[in-house]
């Protein structure tokens, strides 16, 4: 029976048996910049020290990684900073991970699992490619407006249904490009219940960053046709919402960082994943050639360690991501350090 897109992602993704809940966990379907390098986890490093610096090394730095997987990153970071120059950071350190999975057996002890935000957070609360898998609803424009796609979980067939609610309505209004007036079928995806989880994230920040790092788009350039796909086993496939694949679609990121500043209050930094990693030392460019020569060995490290932050800053990839960071109680510029 053909339901609406967000009620078939929420059950697809998360139900009992959902994609993200159930087997071992989106790592083996795609691959993220956490998967890609650690070098996106030693800039995050450099992110934490900026954030524990404007807060003035507090006696507990929480950081809490929204949509956390099986824990990747979060147990990457803690290696990292175990090692840090401020050896009082791993003392202080709490790190949360946020997932409706169940908790890996093999998750450090010093790893926080939860499925709910925690409120009251001093420090940095990340998401990465999180909000591109909160359910939401799609549209698609008729003569008669704007209504909603349905579409049936088994198969990913769609059809045409209601029309879509007044808030809804007023989303499309502000945030999506309006169709053309000859251009029926032009495809919409409502972006309200991404926001209203950036939202709800923020709120539970009392002092520090919030950073979400996805694939998104600006209202200047709506993709006309959608974002919506499916991943599995490393291949972009149908998104069938039959809880065998991941579903997403990427974010209105400039939607989400409005409603995130309604809440923070405070300016926020919108930039590419290019932007961000540079800032933040990682900027992928290759030894000198003459190093080969008196240091082969070293070339050959700095050079496979250029080619992973390659990776991560390429524009038509990972580089492509979007970054948000939206500060809250604090003032502090994230990407530049103390």
């Amino acid at each position: 029976m053909p339901i609406r897109w967000r009620d078939a992602m929420e059950q697809a993704l998360y139900g009992p048996d959902g994609f993200f809940v159930s087997g071992a966990g989106p790592a083996d379907h795609f691959r993220t910049s956490v998967h890609a390098s650690p070098a996106f986890a030693a800039a995050l490093h450099r992110l934490i020290a900026t954030v524990d610096a404007a807060l003035d090394h507090p006696e507990q730095l929480a950081v809490v990684d929204i949509g956390a997987g099986r824990g990747e990153l979060l147990r990457t970071l803690e290696v990292s900073i175990a090692g840090a120059t401020d050896t009082s950071l791993p003392d202080r350190l709490r790190l949360t991970a946020v997932e409706r999975a169940p908790r890996p057996a093999d998750l450090p002890a010093g790893i926080t699992w939860t499925n709910q935000i925690p409120a009251g957070v001093t420090g940095l609360l990340l998401a990465t490619e999180w909000l591109d898998n909160v359910p939401l609803d799609l549209a698609v424009a008729t003569p008669e407006g704007w209504r909603y796609l349905l579409v049936d979980p088994a198969t990913g067939e769609e059809t045409v249904g209601t029309p879509v609610s007044p808030e809804d309505a007023d989303w499309l209004t502000r945030w999506w490009s309006p169709p053309a007036d000859d251009d029926p079928g032009t495809r919409a995806e409502i972006g309200r219940t991404r926001d209203d989880a950036w939202a709800d994230a923020l709120g539970r920040l009392d002092r520090g960053l919030a950073v979400t790092v996805d694939y998104g788009h600006l209202r200047q350039a709506r993709p006309t046709t959608g974002t919506l796909t499916g991943y599995r086993n490393g291949r972009q496939v149908s998104p069938v919402p039959d809880g065998s694949c991941d579903v997403t679609a990427h974010i209105a990121v400039d939607s989400v960082a409005a409603s995130g500043a309604q809440v923070g209050r405070a300016p926020y930094t919108l930039v590419s994943q290019r932007t961000a990693l540079r800032a933040l030392g990682a900027d992928g460019r290759r030894p000198p050639l003459e190093r080969a020569s008196t240091d082969p060995a070293g070339y050959l490290r700095a050079l496979s360690a250029a080619s992973a932050v390659a990776e991560l800053i390429d524009p038509a990839g990972l580089g492509g991501h979007w970054w948000l960071l939206q500060p809250a109680g604090v003032t502090l510029d994230p990407l530049v350090a103390p």
